[in-house]
């Protein structure tokens, strides 16, 4: 048990948002969470893997506008 438990408040200054999308993410059930008596914590490492599922990579080589010949 080495993980770092975060509240919804958090998360939500992690990710530089309102505590509304941590909670939606929670609702949704796109982040794993663990409920403890009443409050609801957020592993660090769901935050990170979160983070890591969502990144987007930019592609490869020139631009992305090309023109249609």
């Amino acid at each position: 048990m080495n993980d770092r438990y975060l509240s919804v408040a958090q998360v939500a200054e992690l990710l530089g948002t309102t505590e509304r999308f941590p909670r939606r993410l929670i609702e949704e059930r796109r982040i794993t969470y663990v409920k403890v008596g009443r409050h609801v914590r957020i592993p660090e490492s769901a935050v990170r893997a979160y983070i890591a599922a969502n990144t987007v990579r930019p592609s490869r080589g020139g631009t992305a506008l090309r023109a249609v010949a």
